[in-house]
C-alpha cells in the first residue's frame, strides 16, 4: 500500500493548552514543581509540543511533495495522533479532577470550534477546485468524499474502497485527507464517555487508567492481524489506529510521574523520541507493512519526546523544539494540514502542467499563505469568541450550520455536473458485430475509422464507464489480495453437463461479460475463478510490496477445483505485468516454464484449453483522458507498438501454449488495426474502463468475435462437434 501519493494526514487539534512543564496534567501540589496561579493556571502552552507538531507536518508535507529521502514522512500523523490524544486526555482529566465529572456538551463545543471552521472553509474551495480543475469523471466521487469528510466518516470509505481492486492506480481525492481527522472524532466519540464512566464507576485512581489501556491493548493486537490481511482497513480503520490517540491518553495519566525524571532520563527519553520519529521518516517507504507494528517506532518516539519535556528542568531537545522556526510551524499545522493536499492533488491541473517533485515541492510552500490566512481571519477568531466558548449550546449549533453546509453545497454541485464534449453520433457497436456476416472484418473497418472525438451517443455516457461491474465484481466472486480461494459462483444454466471455466486474474474477468452472454446463448454452465493480480503462471511475484503466496494458494486450489469440474473448456488470461519475488536466473525460460506446468494441468483436466494473450495497455487512465481531451482523443491514444505492456511473458505464454497444444488467441486485433495508435473508442462504445482493463460495454461488444474463438479452440470436427447452436 502507498503510504506517500495515497494517503494523507492531519495534525490533531492545534495549539492546545496543556500544563505547564513540571505540573503534570494536574498533580497533587507535592509531586509537581512551582505551580502556575491566576487565569489561565494549569493551562500555559507547551512549547516544545508545539515544536513537535511542526517537525510532524513538515515530514508528512514533504512526503506528500514526494522527496525522495523523506518517503516515510508519512509516519507524521502517528506523531500527531499521540499529541492529540495526550492533550485532550489532559484536558479532560483536568475536568474531571476539579469538578468531578465532564461536561461532554463543552467538550464536544470546543472540538467544534477547533475543528469545524477551518475544515469547511479548506472543503468548499476544494469543492470549487473539483468543479473547475479536478477529473469530471471522478467528479461524483469527490463529491461524496466531501460529504463524508463532512460527516467524519470518509476513512470508513476509503477502507472500503481500497479492497476495489478496479479503483487502483486511480488519482487520490481532493478530500482524502480528512480521514484522520474522521479517526480522531470516532476516538472522541468513545474515548470522554469511557473516562467519564471511570471516575463514576472506579473510585481508586490508579485503576482508572484501565479502560483505556484495555482499549489500546485491544486495537494494537487488531493492528497487527490487519496489515497484513486487509492493508486499507489497518490504514484507515478507527480499531487499528485508536492506540495510538490511546498511547497519548495514557500518558497524560502518567504525566506526574514524568515530571519528577531525572534530568539525565529525560535528556535520553527526548533525544530517543526524536531519533525514533527521524528514523521512521528516513527508513519506512512506501514497501513498509503500516501501521501495524512499524507504527510503534514513531508512536514511541512521539511519547517519549513529549515525556521528556513533562519536567519543569526542560532538556536541551526540547529547548531546540521550542524555538521559533519549529513553534511557528507547528502553530501552522493545522491549516498547513488542511489545505497542502488540495494544492498539491488539484493544483497542478489548474496550472495545465504535469506533477513533479519541484512543482508539488512549490505547492506545498505555496499552501503556507492561506493556512496563516486561515488562521488569522476564521481559525482563532472563531476560536476565542467569547460568546461562543460561554454558550455551548450555540458553539454546537455553528458546528452542526457548518457540517451542514458542505452537505448542502456537495448535493447541490451533484446535481449539476461538469459537462463533457462531444463530436457527431457513430454507429451502435454492438449491434453492428452481432448484425455483420463476418464480425471480425467489421471490426477491423470500425477501427480503421475510429473517431478522433467523443460521439454524443457514446454508450454508456463516459461518466458511468468505470462504473460499470459485472457479476463477478457485484457477487463479490473476484477473490481480492488477501482471499486465497474462490467462492462458489456459477453462472448461464447452472445445471448443464457443458461446464466453461473463467480462470486467471482481472485481464481474464474482463472477458466475462462476452463469456456470460454466449453461456447463456448457448446452455453453459460457467464457473468463474479469478483473483486480484493472480498469474497465469505459476511463478511467485510480488504485489503489494511483497511476495505473493495468497496467489500462489489460490492458483493451485483452483487449478485443484477444475480438476475436478473436468470442464468441456477453460478460458484463461492474465496481466502480463509481473514482477517476480525472487530473481530468475533465465527470465524467458522460468516465466515459460510457469505457464507450461499449469497449461498442461488444464490440458489434463478439460476437454478444451483457450489462453488468451493479454490486451493491449493504453497509455494512461483512458477515461480520464479523454475527459480532459474530449475533442482530441488521439491525444490519449497509445501507439500500438508501445501497447504490450511486457514483451517477455507474452512470448513465454506464447511457446508454452505451443509446447503444450493449448489453442491460443491474440485479442490485439480486436483493439488495435494494422497500423497507428489504439483508439480509445470504436463506434459508440468506450474500449477502456482505466489504464488496463476493458471497458464491459466492449467486451460484451465482442461476443460474436469470441464465440468464433471459442468454437476454433474447441475444434469445429472436435469429439464434442460444434459450438451449440
Amino acid at each position: 500500500m502507498s503510504h506517500a501519493s495515497t494517503f494523507s494526514t492531519t495534525p490533531g487539534d492545534p495549539r492546545d493548552r496543556v500544563p505547564a512543564a513540571g505540573s503534570g496534567p494536574l498533580p497533587e501540589p507535592r509531586h509537581g514543581g512551582p505551580q502556575p496561579s491566576g487565569p489561565g493556571a494549569g493551562s500555559l502552552l507547551r512549547q516544545d509540543i508545539q515544536g513537535l507538531r511542526g517537525v510532524a507536518v513538515t515530514l508528512v508535507v514533504l512526503a506528500h511533495a514526494r522527496i525522495p529521502f523523506l518517503a516515510g514522512g508519512y509516519t507524521g500523523v502517528d506523531v500527531f495522533f499521540v499529541i492529540s490524544g495526550f492533550l485532550i486526555t489532559c484536558g479532560l482529566l483536568q475536568e474531571a479532577r476539579t469538578t468531578g465529572s465532564l461536561s461532554l456538551g463543552r467538550f464536544y463545543a470546543r472540538r467544534a470550534l477547533r475543528i469545524l471552521p477551518s475544515a469547511t472553509l479548506v472543503a468548499l474551495v476544494t469543492l470549487a477546485g473539483c468543479r473547475f480543475f479536478a477529473s469530471k469523471i471522478r467528479y461524483g466521487e469527490f463529491l461524496h468524499d466531501a460529504v463524508a469528510s463532512a460527516l467524519y466518516c470518509v476513512n470508513i470509505d476509503l477502507a472500503a474502497s481500497g479492497t476495489d481492486y478496479l479503483r487502483e492506480g486511480a488519482s487520490p481525492s481532493p478530500f482524502q485527507h480528512y480521514w484522520s481527522l474522521s479517526v480522531e472524532e470516532q476516538f472522541y466519540l468513545l474515548w470522554p464517555v469511557i473516562l467519564l464512566a471511570a471516575f463514576k464507576l472506579v473510585r481508586r485512581r490508579r485503576l482508572r487508567v484501565l479502560p483505556l489501556a484495555a482499549l489500546c491493548l485491544l486495537s494494537c493486537v487488531l493492528a497487527a492481524r490487519a496489515v497484513g490481511t486487509s492493508p486499507s482497513w489497518a490504514y484507515f480503520g478507527p480499531h487499528t489506529r485508536l492506540w495510538e490517540l490511546g498511547a497519548g491518553g495514557l500518558l497524560a495519566f502518567a504525566a506526574p510521574a514524568c515530571a519528577r525524571l531525572p534530568r539525565a532520563a529525560a535528556e535520553v527519553c527526548t533525544w530517543l523520541g526524536l531519533g525514533a520519529v527521524a528514523a521512521a521518516a528516513l527508513l519506512y517507504d512506501d514497501s513498509t507493512p503500516f501501521p501495524g507494528p512499524y507504527a510503534l517506532l514513531p508512536v514511541g518516539g512521539a511519547v517519549l519526546v513529549v515525556a521528556g519535556g513533562c519536567g519543569a528542568s526542560r532538556p536541551l531537545g526540547s529547548r531546540l523544539l521550542a524555538l521559533r522556526p519549529a513553534t511557528w510551524t507547528g502553530g501552522l499545522s493545522y491549516g498547513w494540514y488542511l489545505w497542502h493536499w488540495p494544492f498539491l492533488v488539484i493544483g497542478p491541473a489548474a496550472l495545465t502542467r504535469t506533477a513533479t517533485p519541484q512543482l508539488s515541492l512549490g505547492l506545498a510552500l505555496a499552501a503556507l499563505l492561506p493556512a496563516w490566512l486561515t488562521l488569522r481571519l476564521v481559525e482563532n477568531p472563531i476560536r476565542h469568541h467569547r460568546s461562543l466558548r460561554r454558550r455551548p449550546a450555540a458553539a454546537l449549533g455553528l458546528g452542526l450550520g457548518l457540517t451542514a453546509t458542505v452537505v448542502t453545497a456537495s448535493l447541490v454541485a451533484a446535481a449539476f455536473p461538469p459537462p463533457v464534449s462531444s463530436a457527431a453520433r457513430a454507429v451502435h457497436l454492438e449491434q453492428a458485430l452481432a448484425t455483420a456476416p463476418d464480425p471480425e472484418g467489421r471490426l477491423t473497418e470500425l477501427l480503421g475509422e475510429a473517431a478522433t472525438a467523443l460521439p454524443r451517443n457514446l454508450s454508456p455516457a463516459l461518466t458511468k464507464i468505470k462504473d460499470q461491474r459485472s457479476a463477478v465484481y457485484r457477487d463479490a466472486c473476484h477473490v481480492g489480495y488477501a482471499g486465497d480461494r474462490s467462492p462458489a459462483c456459477e453462472y448461464g444454466a447452472r445445471t448443464s453437463g457443458r461446464v466453461v471455466v473463467l480462470f486467471g486474474d482481472s485481464h481474464a474477468a474482463q472477458w466475462f461479460p462476452a463469456l456470460e452472454d454466449l453461456g447463456r446463448r448457448h446452455g453453459w454452465r460457467l464457473v468463474s475463478l479469478t483473483k486480484s493480480s493472480c498469474k497465469t503462471s505459476d511463478v511467485t511475484i510480488v504485489a503489494q510490496n511483497r511476495p505473493y503466496r495468497a496467489c500462489d494458494r489460490w492458483r493451485e486450489d483452483a487449478l485443484a477445483r477444475i480438476g475436478h469440474l473436468r470442464p468441456w473448456l477453460v478460458v484463461t488470461s492474465s496481466s502480463e505485468a509481473a514482477k517476480p519475488a525472487h530473481p530468475l536466473r533465465e527470465p524467458l525460460r522460468d516465466w515459460q516454464s510457469g505457464y507450461e506446468r499449469v497449461y498442461r494441468r488444464l490440458a489434463r483436466d478439460a476437454d478444451h484449453v483457450l489462453a488468451l494473450l493479454d490486451t493491449p495497455w493504453p497509455r494512461v487512465d483512458a477515461v480520464e483522458c479523454a475527459a480532459g481531451h474530449p475533442l482530441d482523443l488521439p491525444a490519449c491514444e497509445q501507439d500500438q507498438r508501445d501497447a504490450v505492456k511486457a514483451p517477455l511473458l507474452r512470448e513465454a505464454s506464447r511457446r508454452a501454449a505451443h509446447r503444450t497444444g493449448v489453442a491460443l488467441l491474440d485479442p490485439k486485433p480486436w483493439l488495435c488495426p494494422a497500423r497507428g495508435r489504439c483508439p480509445l473508442v470504436v463506434g459508440d462504445t468506450f474500449v477502456y474502463r482505466d489504464e488496463s482493463h476493458l471497458a464491459e460495454s466492449y467486451a460484451k461488444a465482442l461476443t460474436p468475435l469470441f464465440a468464433d474463438a471459442v468454437e476454433s479452440a474447441a475444434g469445429r470436427t472436435g469429439r464434442d462437434g460444434p459450438v451449440a447452436q
